[in-house]
């Protein structure tokens, strides 16, 4: 346990690009799950006490990125991780794996990105590492009504593998910088009802302009670490300290919580 903790305890600092300190905001309110303009009260007051061990640190959500073939699913995430764009990507084979730090309200928080492959031969291997998730991307390009049709497809497969109560969803059309104004304003419309009716949230990006890419990753960094804070305070069963919100969790619960989620988030 030794190690662990000392290999922890020296990652490097958070990028100052990756510090989110309020709540990032929806791209369209018909198509967003968590309307409010800040973080819940619960957690943030959780947060600030940080400096007590009230709350976990190194705290982790798996994503899983899934859609069609060619979709750019990782061009969306070499956008955000990398900064890089490269029109010339070879489709994924299996999945490929991006960890992505941040620091969310004081408190480190990582993502770990599952880019997985659209093309049908390797939909076996792909969906093996589908379980534990707790953030389902949808990928369409809005410049490929076909491709919106696919979406109910891929949730199902990946509901298969989790708790569809436990998994939070997003539905992001890409390439939108393909895409005339008359053309994105059409495909939008099937796409907010479409999340709409599977309780996605809906956004619009573009890896090639940048467009949206970072809003979104923050959004869903903020959205999935609320939810894991909130999820700890139930678990660990909260109380009342003079007013404030502590989580009942000693290092080595932690620890262990970690080492225990851990088989979920790597396969």
């Amino acid at each position: 346990m030794s190690v662990r903790v000392s290999a922890m305890s020296v990652l490097p600092p958070v990028r100052r690009d990756r510090v989110i300190a309020q709540l990032p905001q929806y791209f369209r309110k018909e198509a967003a799950f968590h309307t409010k303009e800040d973080f819940n009260n619960k957690v943030k007051t959780a947060c600030q006490e940080q400096r007590t061990g009230t709350v976990g640190r190194f705290k982790i959500s798996k994503v899983i990125v899934v859609g069609d073939l060619a979709v750019g699913k990782t061009c969306l995430i070499n956008r955000f991780c990398k900064d890089a764009f490269d029109k010339n990507y070879k489709a994924t084979i299996g999945v490929d794996f991006e960890m992505e730090r941040f620091e969310v309200l004081g408190v480190p928080f990582s993502l770990q990105l599952w880019d997985t492959a659209g093309q049908e031969r390797f939909k076996c291997i792909a969906s093996t590492y589908y379980r534990g998730a707790q953030v389902v991307i949808i990928a369409f390009d809005v410049n490929d009504i076909a491709s919106l049709g696919h979406v109910r497809q891929w949730l199902e497969d990946a509901l298969k593998e989790n708790d569809p109560t436990g998994v939070q969803l997003f539905l992001i059309g890409t390439k939108k910088d393909l895409s005339s104004p008359a053309q994105y304003s059409q495909i939008e419309q099937d796409a907010l009802k479409l999340a709409q009716e599977i309780k996605a949230e809906y956004w619009a990006v573009s890896s090639l302009t940048g467009e949206n890419v970072k809003e979104f990753f923050f959004r869903v960094a903020s959205l999935a670490f609320e939810t894991n804070v909130l999820a700890e305070l139930e678990k660990s069963g909260s109380r009342q300290i003079g007013g404030v919100v502590r989580i009942n969790s000693t290092s080595n619960n932690l620890h262990a919580s970690s080492k225990k989620k851990q088989p979920n988030c790597c396969q």
